[in-house]
């Protein structure tokens, strides 16, 4: 027969110990952010539908990003036991250069859409966490400026060509010129891919007022508020533009692109060399050939070529190929920390995160993509303790299994 009393006081103060409550409404909303699917559900929320759908779609039926996504959750981990986990080193050597973290924020074009702090914001958390930050050509902050805001972060610049190549000259000239030691050059978008969300939403650059943005935006009226009280919404390394993203790719990049083009860059650049978007093994040689310091297997997250080869299938292949003569990083479905552990595993040297930090941006600003390294960072930790190393450099294939 069971015994009933009336609890002490004392162990009600055990039992009821409520949450500690935030006044700053980001941090509250942060502090529920325990992965980077978590980040993306509060962004979806904050966000006008278009800015989003930029960021989370791809192209077509988003069978690309589909399938990178899928091929991390096939991974099979194979951990081993008494290994003395205690304290495990993230760090990465990337081009010569120590990253306290083995990945590094990859470009993203129309940042300050996302969110108002944009690639400055990025740049900061970059420089505070010793990992590097890309800027892209497609940016909304200007090479000089993201450099004032983060001089002490290693920052890279990415590249189109353009059918106007001294433009394209003049970008690298004034990014060396502010300290950005690589270039990455891009090299899977010689034509817009069919971004159907984009398209069905309208979406322009700047962002224009329809009916339909209207009544958005009166469910996400900070987002105008921080849009319209800030400096305005352009790209820094283009002139005014008003049109749709594909019209200005298709107007502004040089379809003719060829191995000559990246000969050119070569010869221009004086830092290091880095070909991204490449999506087969014999590229990846042929690019190593002409001067590529390493090569990003990237279907460009999914937001070219439709139903394109998967990265991180690629990996054996494109490893026998560049036989160690380059680095191999890779990009496309990354969401997890797990993600970039199992990468690593199979023999990628670094990875580039894009949406995750989007989604970080778009949630909290410079706050919510700090929220994001915070994240990736804690379950790289945690999964390399749960396979048994100590350090990146002793992840083996047999670590992580296609299924």
């Amino acid at each position: 027969m069971t015994t009933r009393r009336v609890p002490r006081p004392s162990e009600l103060r055990e039992i009821l110990r409520p949450k500690p409550f935030k006044l700053n409404p980001t941090e509250r909303r942060l502090a529920n952010a325990h992965t980077i699917a978590d980040l993306r559900t509060i962004a979806r929320k904050r966000t006008p539908r278009a800015a989003f759908d930029y960021t989370d779609g791809a192209a077509e039926l988003e069978d690309s990003l589909r399938r990178a996504r899928q091929a991390f959750r096939r991974i099979e981990f194979h951990p081993n036991v008494l290994r003395g986990v205690d304290d495990v080193d993230t760090g990465r050597q990337i081009l010569g250069k120590r990253s306290a973290l083995p990945f590094a924020f990859a470009p993203t074009g129309f940042t300050r859409m996302m969110q108002h702090e944009g690639e400055r914001a990025v740049a900061r958390v970059a420089q505070r966490e010793d990992i590097p930050f890309a800027l892209s050509t497609m940016g909304t902050t200007s090479i000089e400026d993201v450099a004032e805001a983060a001089p002490q972060a290693r920052k890279w610049f990415q590249l189109y060509v353009w059918r106007d190549h001294a433009a394209g000259l003049d970008l690298m000239q004034r990014a060396d010129a502010a300290g950005y030691d690589t270039l990455l050059l891009t090299v899977d978008t010689p034509v817009a891919g069919a971004r159907l969300r984009d398209v069905r939403n309208g979406l322009t650059i700047p962002p224009t007022l329809t009916l339909r943005t209207v009544l958005d935006g009166a469910t996400h009226p900070h987002w105008w508020f921080n849009l319209l009280t800030t400096e305005p919404l352009q790209f820094a390394s283009l002139q005014s533009f008003g049109g749709t993203v594909a019209d200005l790719i298709n107007k502004l990049f040089d379809p003719t692109l060829s191995f000559d083009d990246l000969a050119w860059v070569r010869e221009n650049w004086p830092g290091k060399l880095v070909v991204k978007g490449i999506q087969n093994a014999d590229d990846a040689r042929d690019v190593v050939k002409h001067g590529a310091d390493a090569v990003v297997l990237s279907n460009h997250g999914g937001r070219q070529l439709d139903r394109a080869p998967t990265p991180l299938e690629l990996l054996p292949s494109t490893l026998d190929s560049v036989n160690g003569d380059a680095e191999v990083w890779l990009d496309t479905g990354i969401l997890s920390g797990g993600d970039i552990v199992a990468a690593l595993a199979r023999g990628a040297d670094a990875c580039l995160i894009g949406r995750a930090y989007l989604y970080g941006l778009m949630a909290g600003g410079e706050r919510g993509v700090q929220r994001c390294v915070d994240i990736l960072r804690a379950e790289i930790v945690r999964t390399m303790q749960l396979l048994g190393v100590r350090t990146l450099d002793d992840l083996r294939p047999s670590h992580a299994t296609l299924r």
